[in-house]
């Protein structure tokens, strides 16, 4: 299988780096289309894009839900306006609907992240959900966005938890990337892993734990800084480099599995993300002192240890039998470990991974 590694067209970052917006759909089209949820057309455009709207580009407001219907949508809004050029400006729903339009209608998308909480907006793959918000499928693009414009005073002024939950998405990167390089598994766009994508899934790392709590206390008093920049880089193209280009493995599987509870859903993705992490360690039997570093990376920024901070505070095999066995389907990303993974191992690896944490925080007090 031929190495393969896949990366956004541009990525460009800054404070004020919204404004670059209307020059920048100018270089991939004619007409321009802003897909924005309801607080970034009411709040964020006219606070922080300080050249008149209506001479830039077309803004449609989204839906709130990736759905086949609001696809449908999108895609005679874009007929009908001639539109060559898509926006995605938001969260995660409002990117991922923009890529799926712009790839079917087969013109440029340019994605606008107002959160740094996790690595899709330079991913090329997106997830669609039916009309009652339940999951539906993963669908990848034919390529990735043809630009992604982060602009850090966004970032500074967004919830300080979704940047943390971005940090634990990106906290996956490089340990699912080096399981992938030890098995030779497949990444996530179809072929082998590139020194590129592994040493950029290690530089992510090495960032968060270099300026993972300077960019925390940075967004919570709503100032850039060279630390937010450098931690929004990682969780954004870092991560999204690195998860695509060298692939995923047993975090991202045990999130998934997690899901499997109710009491996890109002918790974010990174989140998880980050508890899956800790249960990867345990189930590979990593050193110690790799453990304990991820631990207190943990602990220093705010990302959970414990089942109970994922919302499980009761534990009972019935529920980690649930979440183990569903980690472990048959197309999980968790069997690019080495060795024969079974639900077992994994529900072991959960009740070590949540007794090291709750150890560590008793020692603590």
């Amino acid at each position: 299988m031929m190495q393969k590694a896949v990366f956004p067209g541009q990525y460009i970052q800054g404070a004020g780096a919204i404004n670059e917006l209307p020059l920048l759909i100018k270089s991939l089209g004619k007409n321009g289309m802003i897909l924005a949820s309801k607080s970034v057309k009411n709040e964020i455009l006219p606070k922080f894009f300080r050249d008149e709207l209506q001479n830039n580009a077309l803004i449609e407001l989204f839906n709130g839900e990736c759905t086949e219907q609001e696809l449908d949508r999108i895609a005679r809004i874009i007929e009908d306006n001639e539109i060559d050029v898509v926006v995605g400006m938001g969260g995660g729903k409002v990117i991922d609907t923009a890529k799926i339009s712009a790839d079917r209608a087969k013109i440029e998308v340019i994605i606008i992240p107002t959160v740094a909480s996790s690595d899709d907006p330079c991913s090329g793959c997106a997830v669609t959900y039916t009309e009652l918000g339940e999951f539906e499928a993963v669908l990848y693009q034919k390529r990735n966005p043809a630009a992604v414009l982060v602009d850090l005073d966004i970032i500074a002024n967004s919830p300080v938890r979704l940047l943390v939950a971005g940090m634990g998405d990106a906290l996956a990167t490089y340990f699912e990337a080096r399981s992938c390089h030890r098995t030779q598994s497949v990444n996530e766009c179809g072929g082998m892993s590139t020194l590129t994508g592994l040493n950029i899934a290690k530089l992510c790392y090495d960032t968060l734990l270099k300026y993972g709590l300077q960019a925390k206390i940075a967004c919570e008093k709503h100032i850039v800084t060279p630390a937010l920049t450098n931690i929004t880089e990682a969780n954004i193209l870092l991560s999204g480099i690195g998860f695509e280009s060298s692939g995923i493995a047993a975090a991202h599987a045990i999130h998934n599995g997690l899901t499997a509870l109710a009491q996890t859903h109002p918790y974010f993705h990174g989140e998880k993300v980050a508890f899956g992490t800790l249960t990867q360690l345990h189930l590979i039997s990593a050193e110690t002192s790799e453990i304990d570093e991820v631990y207190s990376f943990c602990e220093l920024v705010g990302l959970p240890t414990t089942l109970a901070e994922i919302g499980i505070s009761e534990i009972n095999e019935i529920d980690l039998k649930k979440v183990a066995e569903k980690s472990c389907e048959p197309d999980q990303a968790i069997h690019h470990e080495a060795g024969e993974i079974t639900p077992k191992k994994v529900m072991d690896a959960i009740i070590m991974a949540d007794a090291y944490g709750r150890m560590r925080k008793a020692k603590s007090k």
